[in-house]
């Protein structure tokens, strides 16, 4: 019987730079769903690759002094051996370079314009060089770009929209009756609340003011924009042809069974990728799953910040599967994780040394000892407590596993399979081999014993093979067997004996201490690339020759003062602000009244930082529109010197609304 088709993706990686562990998660993950549903009988199709045109690429190559394609052509190399690395079972790595994407996307934006969904047009506004945005005189802030603060200019390029609002009400209705479509589900109310219902706005398609990019056929001084170039890399990757003719993988694979990609790139995902699949008449993806960010500490990981860790040197400290461990165990479904060289190292040793290596290793030493090695099956005459109950454990973690998986609660299935791992040190503990050894009465029950743990540890070792692929193949070995079926998993004792090799330890505890000093190179290493990397890239400035003179706050009466109204208010959304990389939309709650208020402080929190928070808000200011959203009031902070900033908060805990004063 033909296996069934299952078509995975993962967002194609921007090649701007070095892809940190935040985004090789993405790989990862990937990686455990295409092999677990391999494992469950289905023919996977799984896809991944590099998104490689567009006007920083440009910029990045000239000012590396080489051409854009020679840019591209090592960062997408260096992309895809990290994806080898971390041990990503791809069956396809594309990259929007590549002929045949960048021919179907010509003919696609050709289609799109015959029938009447892209027109021509102009960006018209206020622009910022830095931001490479454009602003309406609305959108400013004391007439200066609201991102960045620094001064814009009038500007006008030509360039192509999409048609979105023409196919609104009919993704609209897709997403109300296919409820599936948008994971998780708080994504999906994210998409339709603020962006579908609100109204869409045509998308840009094209660029006149740079030239790495697809050409438009009939308009050669175009360029088709980022997002119908990238998106469209999940057909043409598998044989989708604008005129018709599809490949027979085309037509057994699509449509997709599983877009996963980032959160922040949720609405180009599950708003312009199916309009544009409407306007091809295409069907839809099955799933568009939205996973959390991985966070260094209290923030993203950025550059700037020298708190960027990669795959590459986690996996020289620890082990490629210790790394495939962490991020996917310690990943939640729907919120963001956290990782620091510490916590990785803990893991290491309370999970993946004492749980699961120490359990292998002491396993073959006791069979070696009291058996030379082969143990085999039921000797005693009859079972004893607590083995039924211990098989029952083992051969019931399979439908535990297979269920987590299948709702891409990956974290949760391998909880499942290291449940198992636990539950055989306990069942070590409650039959005392060394205990058993000693009376030779007791050699058949110290083999069923022993035997026991030698099946338990090669069902568990089956259902960690998707997501720990070496550390299964290790434990195979050990004890001379093969990855099993799910179906097998289900069954205990299928083997009449085993024999066991000798090996080196699975996973050797680790001193944090010893790995510090390393620890602190890598650092040291990251902080003088990107210092190399900034002096390329940005144009030296002269030391301003006029001397400030800091003028003194005038004074105010207490009149002045009663008349600004100061209330705490309680966050209870946060989001950030589109096209801006500075803003963030907060909705406050003040008592009974809710207010949204935009602040200039997405540098310093993100969204989820500032949930729940209860901050001192100036309410009296009268309303303005920034970046088009009607602001309500404003948030207080503090500055110092080094550019750190801290909210205004009070110093217990009081009702929101309460007024200062």
């Amino acid at each position: 019987m033909a296996k069934k088709p299952y078509y995975i993706t993962t967002a194609i990686a921007y090649t701007s730079g070095k892809p940190h562990i935040g985004n090789t998660y993405e790989a990862i993950l990937a990686d455990a769903i295409a092999c677990f549903k391999r494992k469950e009988g289905y023919e996977v199709f799984f896809q991944t690759g590099t998104d490689e045109h567009g006007q920083k690429i440009q910029e990045k190559a000239e000012a590396a002094g080489v051409t854009p394609q020679a840019y591209v052509d090592k960062i997408a190399g260096d992309i895809k051996g990290i994806w080898d690395l971390v041990g990503t079972s791809y069956d396809k790595f594309i990259r929007t370079t590549d002929e045949d994407h960048m021919k179907q996307v010509g003919k696609m934006f050709k289609k799109f314009y015959d029938q009447g969904d892209i027109y021509k047009g102009y960006y018209e506004g206020m622009y910022c060089t830095p931001c490479e945005s454009f602003w309406t005189e609305s959108q400013l802030v004391d007439g200066k770009c609201p991102d960045c603060g620094r001064e814009v200019k009038p500007a006008r390029e030509e360039a192509y929209f999409f048609k979105m609002g023409k196919y609104a009400d009919k993704l609209i209705e897709h997403i109300n009756t296919h409820p599936e479509f948008i994971q998780p589900v708080s994504r999906k109310n994210e998409m339709m609340n603020n962006f579908l219902l609100k109204g869409l706005q045509d998308l840009c398609v094209s660029r006149t003011s740079f030239t790495w990019g697809i050409p438009v056929e009939f308009d050669p001084r175009h360029v088709t924009y980022v997002w119908m170039d990238a998106l469209s890399n999940y057909i043409t990757g598998i044989g989708y042809d604008v005129d018709g003719n599809h490949s027979e993988q085309y037509k057994k694979f699509w449509p997709a069974d599983l877009h996963l990609i980032g959160k922040d790139i949720l609405r180009f995902h599950t708003i312009y990728w199916p309009i544009f699949l409407m306007a091809l008449g295409e069907p839809l993806p099955k799933q568009v799953f939205g996973h959390p960010w991985l966070l260094q500490g209290d923030g993203k990981m950025s550059k700037s910040k020298g708190n960027v860790i990669y795959a590459d040197d986690l996996a020289r400290l620890f082990g490629v599967d210790a790394v495939r461990y962490f991020v996917l165990h310690e990943m939640p479904f729907d919120n963001d994780g956290q990782i620091t060289w510490e916590l990785v190292a803990e893991r290491f040793n309370t999970e993946l040394a004492n749980v699961l290596g120490n359990l292998v290793s002491r396993t073959i030493a006791m069979i070696d000892k009291y058996f030379g090695g082969t143990v085999v099956k039921s000797l005693s005459a009859n079972e004893e407590d607590p083995d039924a109950e211990f098989k029952a454990t083992v051969t019931g973690t399979v439908s535990k596993v297979r269920a987590k998986a299948d709702e891409l609660r990956i974290a949760d299935a391998i909880s499942e399979v290291f449940s198992l791992f636990r539950r055989a040190n306990k069942y070590i503990d409650e039959t005392m081999p060394w205990a058993l050894a000693k009376d030779e009465a007791k050699k058949n029950r110290l083999n069923d014993v022993l035997y026991n743990l030698a099946e338990a540890i090669q069902i568990g070792a089956s259902l960690l093979d998707s997501f720990m692929p070496e550390t299964a193949e290790k434990i195979f070995a050990a004890y001379g067997g093969a990855s099993r079926s799910l179906e097998d998993c289900e069954k205990f004792g299928i083997r009449d004996s085993v024999t066991v090799t000798a090996i080196a330890p699975l996973f050797a505890r680790i001193d944090f201490k010893t790995l510090a000093p390393e620890i602190e190179k890598i650092r040291a290493e990251q902080a003088a690339a990107y210092a190399a990397e900034q002096a390329k890239t940005e144009p030296k400035q002269e030391d301003p020759k006029v001397e400030e003179v800091q003028e003194k706050t005038p004074e105010i009466t207490f009149d002045d003062f009663v008349k600004v109204e100061l209330k705490v208010g309680e966050i209870i959304a946060c989001e950030p602000v589109p096209k801006s990389n500075k803003l963030l939309k907060e909705t406050v709650k003040f008592g009974e009244e809710v207010r949204t208020i935009v602040s200039g402080i997405a540098k310093h929190y993100s969204p989820e930082e500032m949930v729940g928070k209860k901050v001192v808000f100036v309410t009296n200011l009268a309303p303005r529109k920034v970046c088009g959203i009607m602001s309500e009031g404003m948030i207080l902070a503090a500055e110092d010197e080094t550019g750190t900033l801290s909210l205004v908060t009070p110093e217990k805990d009081v009702q929101s609304g309460t007024r200062l004063g």
